[in-house]
């Protein structure tokens, strides 16, 4: 089928005459032009450092890209809705930090709560993952019943989520300290390894990211939920006549993407090892640049699984790259943002040519 659509395409351009021809090759360069610099750009370093894209730096990226992929799921989901979600950073670092203190070392010296029994890990990991849902679900709700920007709920939801980090660092006998010492258990799961390639080992969590990753996909592509998600992104009074349940839908997306940023909250806990008020701080920007670099669009309902992971994949190639030229931390955040405005100005001015 896609060889098929492929020569099709191919005939229907040569039937073009050389206008059209032209003007389809502009529109595709200027359309695509983020990604051909960001392939640029990664040639360009790999010649200057040829270990850049080495095994061990390609299972670098793949770990990292893995590492912000349920992240960067959830935060697509909320742009598909035509909005965005700036709480998500925090609750990656709520949830990290209340796994990581439920899952230190029973003989740990420096225990958050030292007469806390062990916990058994699936149960930390329901609990985060409910914590995470709630948050997401009063997301949701106050956008749909309240008919409040996704923008001002969520910049709410993150100052609020933020002081319960800072609050919560300040129990127990952790005076606001990192938390670390997690027990062996909990970082075998997460960063141990179940194979090794050319000797190098892959992280157990790059298998739950492709996973989680092939459910979303399923959630996407194949279920009435995900139809109803890009419906009301779409269009909602065109959805709402359809008979598609707007505010419903609206808050379980939210609600779902709540629970993928704790599921990167509970990788991130044992991935760092020390887990502070700072952990997940602008994840979300990491996570939306991700999204607009790999098509899903801020008009709504657009938007494919394939694109957040190619989108989650060039950012962390390029980011990756940029340490390899060791260029500064402060000139990464000013490309970071660049690529966010590039991108977003790429994305409605192809909103305006359809239209």
């Amino acid at each position: 089928m896609v060889f098929k659509n492929l020569k099709f395409r191919i005939n229907e351009f040569k039937e073009m005459d050389s206008k059209d021809r032209n003007r389809l090759i502009k529109e595709t360069l200027i359309n695509n032009s983020l990604l051909i610099f960001m392939l640029i750009a990664i040639i360009y370093i790999q010649i200057q450092r040829p270990q850049f894209l080495s095994r061990e730096s390609i299972i670098n990226i793949v770990s990292l890209s893995a590492s912000a992929m349920p992240l960067a799921l959830g935060v697509a989901g909320a742009i598909i809705l035509t909005g965005t979600d700036l709480s998500a950073g925090r609750i990656v670092g709520l949830t990290a930090c209340i796994s990581a203190s439920l899952l230190q070392a029973v003989d740990y010296s420096n225990k958050m709560f030292p007469d806390l029994p062990a916990i058994p890990i699936i149960v930390v990991f329901l609990l985060v993952i409910a914590l995470g849902a709630l948050i997401g679900f009063v997301n949701g709700f106050c956008v749909s019943k309240f008919s409040l920007h996704p923008f001002i709920v969520t910049l709410a939801t993150q100052l609020m989520v933020y002081g319960v980090i800072l609050m919560y660092l300040m129990n127990g006998d952790n005076n606001g300290q990192s938390i670390s010492g997690l027990s062996s258990g909990f970082t075998e799961l997460i960063k141990g390894s179940l194979f090794r390639i050319g000797g190098t080992p892959v992280p157990n969590y790059v298998l739950m990211a492709i996973v989680l990753t092939a459910v979303m996909w399923v959630v996407w592509n194949k279920t009435s939920f995900g139809k109803n998600m890009f419906a009301v992104g779409s269009n909602p009074e065109a959805a709402n006549v359809s008979g598609v349940n707007v505010a419903l839908t609206i808050t379980l997306v939210f609600t779902l993407a709540g629970a993928l940023y704790a599921f990167s909250g509970f990788i991130e806990a044992a991935r760092i090892g020390s887990n502070s008020a700072n952990t997940g701080l602008n994840y979300e920007l990491d996570a939306i640049a991700a999204c607009v670099i790999g098509g899903v669009s801020f008009v709504g309902g657009i938007g494919k699984i394939r694109g957040v992971v190619l989108g989650v994949v060039l950012l962390k190639l390029i980011f990756v790259g940029l340490n390899f030229l060791s260029v500064s931390v402060n000139m990464i955040y000013i490309i970071k943002g660049l690529i966010i405005l590039v991108a977003c100005a790429i994305d409605m001015r192809k909103y305006l040519v359809r239209k």
